[in-house]
């Protein structure tokens, strides 16, 4: 699927780590870098524009790695892009770890996921069709 970029940034394209990726590395492009505290966020620009075709929607994800290691992660997993949206990629991040973290410009920070949706269409009713879980939610499947 090709979806067009506009790359201000001066780093790479975002990229697949490995043959298999489903999500592509997307870099801070900050001009100073960004410290974020404990429980601190920030939403560090990419230097991408994109143009996604319809139907379609960029999805942000975490870096597993930057999660695990450092306790930061994407503060609305998955974000979604909207494919009428054509200002910069930016990336809501949030540090939950115990240490400051620094996002250099350059940093690998999160991963990008093209993902295709359909556009629902209602159809207004006064009653559902029933199903063995009924109105049960929120862990009332018994399942731990």
């Amino acid at each position: 699927m090709i979806v067009k970029v506009i790359n201000k940034s001066g780093n790479p394209l975002p990229a697949y780590a490995t043959a298999l990726s489903a999500g592509l590395d997307v870099r801070a492009d900050n001009a100073e870098p960004i410290v974020l505290a404990p429980m601190g966020r920030a939403m560090v620009p990419t230097g991408l524009f994109l143009e996604i075709p319809a139907g379609y929607e960029v999805q942000v994800r975490p870096r597993s790695g930057l999660a695990a290691k450092r306790g930061v992660t994407v503060l609305n997993a998955p974000g979604t892009i909207d494919a009428d949206y054509r200002g910069e990629v930016c990336v809501i991040l949030v540090n939950l770890g115990t240490e400051p973290f620094t996002v250099e410009r350059g940093e690998r920070i999160a991963q990008l996921i093209l993902a295709r949706h359909e556009t629902i269409e209602w159809e207004e009713c006064t009653e559902l069709a029933d199903s063995q879980r009924g109105a049960g939610g929120f862990g009332s499947t018994g399942v731990k």
